[in-house]
This record gives structure tokens, sequence and C-alpha cells, in this order.
């Protein structure tokens, strides 16, 4: 892929777990990609070890300002605007309606949805008109990361569950809005995949360990990596809206 040909990406919640591993994948695959995180000092490991091709913004990606220097960032760094989205961030959190920690939903709520919801905003914004114009020569993605108890209620994650419900619901909203404009808005729902989201969401290592017991093997971030990367690059009439994946023994949610 030339430097004129390649796509560009950017990535929220790219300093661990899922969103590291597609920054890698897609700076492998040939794109330029600008990540976000909060973790400043990983973001610059990740320009130092992925290259020129890899740009870190750091910040809270719920915030406006941190959205707007995301996508000047592409455009400075590598000249062409994003045309790949992928919302990333996000927090868990464990516990039933009956016995979650509601101090920390207000928090749960402004990153997994507000955030996200200000993103999927931007994006659309920015990709929408170019997108119309360019179809179907070129692709134009929103990938969004949700999650298997955003379709399956689960007790033992049941607030952080209501939160990708929430998630899930807005991302169709978006494709039907735009998929005129040849934009490709997808859902991917992971199952259990081990990454410091377990401990991000207050699971104890009893749980996590269970899990490992009654599911494993676990996903890792890079299996749910090969498949934003597949969605992504398929032709421009194709679109996988919506991918489930499970690690195999994972019956249930």
């Amino acid at each position: 892929m030339t430097e004129s040909d390649a796509r560009i990406a950017m990535i929220t919640g790219a300093t661990s777990g899922i969103g590291e591993a597609t920054a890698r994948k897609f700076v492998a695959a040939g794109f330029r990609v600008v990540g976000n995180g909060r973790n400043t000092e990983k973001l610059t490991l990740l320009e130092k070890e992925l290259g020129p091709a890899f740009c870190g913004v750091a910040g809270d990606a719920a915030e406006p300002s941190i959205l707007d220097a995301l996508f000047a960032a592409a455009s400075e760094r590598f000249g062409k605007a994003v045309n790949i989205v992928v919302a990333n961030a996000g927090q868990g959190l464990g516990g039933s309606v009956k016995d979650a920690d509601l101090s920390k939903f207000e928090h749960i709520l402004k990153i997994n949805v507000t955030g996200t919801l200000a993103l999927l905003q931007k994006a659309a914004q920015k990709m929408a008109a170019p997108q119309l114009k360019g179809y179907p020569e070129s692709s134009a993605d929103i990938v969004v990361i949700g999650s298997v108890v955003g379709r399956h209620i689960s007790p033992f994650s049941a607030v952080y569950g209501a939160s990708k419900f929430a998630v899930h619901a807005m991302t169709e909203a978006l494709r039907r809005e735009i998929a005129g404009n040849g934009v490709r808005v997808s859902l991917v729902e992971p199952g259990l995949v081990l990454s410091g989201f377990q401990a991000g969401a207050g699971y104890s290592d009893e749980m996590v360990q269970n899990f490992k017991d009654k599911f494993g093997p676990l996903l890792l971030g890079e299996d749910i990596a090969n498949a934003i990367l597949f969605m992504v690059t398929q032709p421009p009439h194709v679109h996988i809206s919506d991918i489930v994946v499970r690690p195999t023994r994972q019956d249930y949610p």
C-alpha cells in the first residue's frame, strides 16, 4: 500500500487491550493511525515502537477538545482526513442492579455513552459528506466496540450492560442515518476478552479465574482486532454491520 493509498484510522482507548491490538494490526496492514488514551507514557512508547505510521493524542476522548485534536492530528500528521474511526474507549462496572456501586455509574455513563455519542456525532459530521462524493471508489468506516452484555442481559454486569445497550442503539441509528452516504457503521460485540478491563470493572481475581475455568481459553485483544481489520478491509459495497466474537466455550452471555 502506497502512502497516498493508505487509510487513516482514529482509535480511542488505544493504549491497552482491544484498542492497542487494533492499532498494531492497522499499522501492520499499512494504515496510518491516530491513537488516543489517557496514558501519555504508553502513547509515547507506541509512537517509538510503531514508528511514523502512529501518532498519539493524550486525553479523555469524552472531551470535545480532545476529539477536535484527534481529527486535526490526522490531517496535520498524515495529510489526509480520517476515514476509519474505532470507538473503543470504555470502562466496565461489575455488579447487578441490586448490588452495583451507583457512585461510579455517572462516570461509566460519561465514558461509555456520552463519550461514545460525542465521537459518533463528530465522526459522522466529518465523514458523511466527503464519502457521498467518494463512494463506491473509497471506503469509510465507523466501528463501535459494544459487548455481548449489550445484547443479552447479564446479572453480574447489568449496569455496564445497560450502557452497552445504549451504545448498540446509537450505532444502529447512525448506520441507518448515513448508510446512504456510503459510510459503514459497524458494531463489534466481544465476549470475554482477557485484558485490563476486568481490573477496571472491579472483577475479583476469583471471578476472573472462574471465567477462565468455565469458558477458557479466553479471547485476547488481538482476536477482536482481527475481526475489526476484516470488517474494514471489505470492498466498499460490502458492509458487515454486526459481529459477535466469543471464546468458543462461552455459552452465555
